[in-house]
């Protein structure tokens, strides 16, 4: 039975050359996919005017307006048709599409904004009139003088309504203009020189301001900090690492956050390539290997990360929207967020995210019944020997009880100092062992406050990190197959599995070539023991087609050596000496990862005392 082919038609096809009103709309299609691309397109454009302040105003999610003001350099009123035209941009001069330095330069935005909705715009250069065009879709208007005192209003107004069908595809008023939110933050963060604001319209009048963040000063990293802390969150500053760190002329800075503060869904994570954001899956990838030892797979880290080298070892004009890039070598920009990030998690030391603080604090404070004005009781915190006094007074006995409790810990009779005075064990960051509560977490009091320490999820995790030093010193041990297993593979698989033979060997996993597709698996890793060396393939496979690596190999090896550690370390119901208690704080704090487990989660949480102070209602 013949059938007709759905994509051909009875008659012969005929080819015509589409006119500039379709081709602007199929444009659009690319380059503006929703509001946020336009308001991205357009303030783009005013940071390449070189802004000092941009301003943001929509209605309806950006349906029905989206109006941009900047103050820069402005469109002279000659410039303006030909601003509306397809491939017409002041950006670049055409010779070089590989050093670029401006956000834009492929000229589609306006005449693409313009053929899909109502657009306005209206400029003014230094020492000329303000000058105003109109086009509505697709079909412009002649220049007119307008009033303006300086830079550029671009006015958009009725979102495709030259393509209705692509309404249907648009989300809810909300989604939209959180949508527009998130672009306006992320190009916030790599300006933190320019002064933003977001302002929604909707239904008339002055609107509401849903965000802003003004000009910061002071050098790259105080202005960056302080605007990070403005758009992500005062939370994500204070837990937050400074990254700083350059090889083969690309440099990367910016701030990433401790793995205690990690996030559900990889929402937190913000990524720029010589200030442009970009969803790039190598770099995010790379930002997940960095924290592969540190994090479960169902948490995420957070951080605000900026690559900047020569434009020349980046391509930009990959994708219409140009939020995808390619480098000329990957894999030094993977290599350098590795081992940039892991460095300053290294050299972070047993430091825990504060929020692991706030949320103890928040578990204690008792939820009122029914609001009630906050009292605040104004007392003297007694001496110790004011508190001696009245121990003595009350039941005999009672002084002496209060140095007798379970677990407790006495400090050793003053010695003769020492040539070089040491500091006292509570001025030191984990402090001095006070006691031990349920034969498990570890009560150890600071200068400023106190600490509780999961004993098992501490002492784990120095074993942890031993074990792993001792592997990378002595190598990892592999045992021979006396038969090597033979798995199938594609030709195409067989290559890119060939390609990291030697980073699998070193991990303890042989492979070679057998012919055609298939490989041989000579030698798998001993401290796996018996393995199925077929899925093991087909898993790193896998990896490597969706990160272009591979933890395959080192999560499973690193996998045992946790089990091993969770073994051989203090098991919880163990009562501890107060040496042992102590010995376990100071090693504490000189290993590198101690404030966390091997699954991410905390293994102390500190108190200051003004916070348990006002527990109780001091003040």
């Amino acid at each position: 039975m013949a059938q007709t082919h759905p994509n051909i038609s009875e008659n012969a096809p005929v080819i015509r050359q589409l006119d500039d009103a379709a081709i602007n709309r199929i444009a659009a299609g690319e380059v503006v996919e929703r509001p946020a691309s336009a308001v991205k397109e357009l303030v783009e454009n005013a940071i390449d005017a070189g802004a000092t302040r941009i301003a943001i105003d929509i209605a309806d999610g950006g349906k029905t307006l989206i109006r941009v003001t900047d103050d820069g350099c402005g469109i002279s009123a000659q410039d303006l048709p030909l601003a509306l035209s397809r491939h017409a941009t002041s950006k670049i001069d055409g010779s070089d599409l590989l050093n670029i330095h401006t956000f834009g330069f492929r000229g589609e935005a306006l005449p693409s904004l313009g053929a899909v909705g109502r657009l306005t715009i209206t400029s003014r250069v230094p020492g000329a009139d303000a000058a105003q065009i109109h086009v509505a879709g697709g079909k412009m208007a002649a220049v007119k003088p307008a009033a303006l005192r300086a830079g550029t209003v671009v006015e958009l107004r009725d979102l495709f309504f030259a393509t209705p069908a692509r309404l249907k595809f648009m989300r809810t008023d909300r989604a939209e203009a959180q949508a527009i939110g998130d672009t306006v933050k992320r190009l916030a963060m790599a300006e933190p020189a320019i002064t933003f604001s977001l302002r929604d319209v909707s239904g008339g009048g002055e609107g509401r301001v849903t965000f802003r963040a003004d000009r910061e000063n002071g050098d790259l990293f105080d202005a960056l900090h302080a605007r990070l802390a403005r758009v992500i969150g005062r939370e994500f500053a204070e837990n937050a690492l400074q990254i700083d760190a350059t090889r083969e002329g690309i440099r990367l800075y910016g701030y990433t956050a401790l793995p205690t503060y990690s996030r559900g869904a990889a929402v937190a994570q913000y990524l720029f390539v010589n200030g442009r954001p970009v969803r790039d899956k190598m770099l995010t990838g790379a930002l997940r290997a960095a924290y592969f030892d540190f994090l479960s797979r169902d948490r995420h880290p957070a951080a605000a990360l900026f690559i900047d080298c020569d434009p020349t070892l980046v391509d930009v004009n990959v994708h219409p929207a140009k939020s995808e890039v390619r480098f000329r070598d990957p894999g030094v920009a993977r290599g350098l967020i590795v081992s940039a990030l892991r460095h300053a998690l290294a050299e972070a030391g047993h430091r825990a995210s504060t929020t692991v603080a706030n949320a103890t604090l928040g578990a204690m404070r008792p939820e009122p019944a029914q609001p009630a004005p906050a009292r605040v009781y104004q007392m003297d915190r007694p001496s110790q020997a004011a508190r001696q006094a009245a121990l003595s007074a009350q039941a005999p006995g009672f002084a002496e009880l209060s140095r007798d409790y379970s677990g407790s810990v006495v400090d050793p009779a003053p010695v003769a100092p020492a040539a070089v005075e040491e500091p006292a064990p509570q001025d030191l960051p984990l402090g001095a062992a006070r006691g031990q509560v349920h034969e498990n977490y570890i009560i150890a009091q600071t200068a400023d406050g106190m600490v509780i320490v999961d004993q098992h999820a501490a002492h784990e995790r120095l074993v942890y990190e031993k074990l792993k030093t001792q592997m990378a010193e002595n190598g990892v041990a592999a045992q021979a197959l006396l038969i090597p297993e033979i798995v199938e593979l594609s030709e195409g698989d067989c290559a890119r599995l060939m390609a990291v033979a030697d980073d699998l060997s070193r991990l303890g996993l042989t492979l070679e070539p057998f012919g055609g597709g298939a490989i041989a698996v000579r030698e798998t890793p001993a401290i796996l023991g018996e393995v199925d060396a077929r899925a093991m393939i087909l898993d790193i496979l896998d990896e490597l087609a969706d990160q272009g690596e591979s933890q395959t190999v080192q999560a499973r090896i690193e996998a045992i050596l946790s089990r091993v550690a969770c073994h051989g370390s203090v098991r919880s119901g163990r009562r501890m000496r107060a040496e042992e208690m102590n010995a376990l704080l100071r090693e504490m704090e000189a290993t590198p990862h101690s404030g966390q487990c091997n699954h991410g989660r905390p293994t102390y949480v500190e108190l200051k005392l003004s916070d348990i102070e006002r527990l109780f209602g001091r003040s």
